[in-house]
């Protein structure tokens, strides 16, 4: 007997798990050089060697937002989520591509039933950290995030 495979077994990762990665690598990636207005901060955090690709990505991100010395304390709480949210869904992804070849079509539901809680558990998470963030930014900071965000979610979306 021939064993066929679900769209969710060739693709280990869902379409929308993977949605959110490129999302969140597009909100993150890097876009151009920092503005001559940059703080001593920012140009300390992109001095500072990226030791994962989520690093790197927190660190242009942290530039594209001109976060200031006086925001650095509302920062950090947005990075860690960026960080906590990508491991977990790099350990869902390592979990599917690891059972992918044994797993029923049940499982591969409840699978992906993970991937999709997680996703929108850390939607939620990085919305209230990056709230009060963005509640403390200038007007300019705002429109620039209001344009990072807007630009970057329009191209992952018309990706995925």
């Amino acid at each position: 007997m021939k064993r066929t495979t679900t769209p969710f077994q060739r693709q280990p990762m869902p379409v929308l798990a993977a949605g959110l990665l490129l999302a969140i690598a597009t909100l993150a990636a890097p876009a151009s050089a920092a503005t001559p207005g940059e703080t001593q901060a920012s140009a300390h955090v992109m001095t500072v060697a990226a030791h994962t690709p989520v690093d790197t990505r927190i660190n242009s991100l942290h530039a594209r937002l001109q976060i200031t010395a006086d925001q650095e304390s509302l920062w950090q709480p947005v990075a860690q989520v960026m960080r906590d949210n990508a491991g977990t869904m790099d350990s869902l992804r390592q979990s599917r591509m690891a059972n992918a070849n044994s797993m029923s079509a049940v499982d591969d539901l409840r699978s992906y039933g993970q991937v999709v809680d997680a996703h929108a558990d850390g939607i939620k998470k990085l919305t209230s950290a990056f709230e009060a963030l963005y509640n403390s930014m200038s007007d300019t900071q705002k429109h620039n995030a209001d344009l990072i965000f807007r630009s970057d979610t329009h191209h992952a979306a018309k990706k995925g």
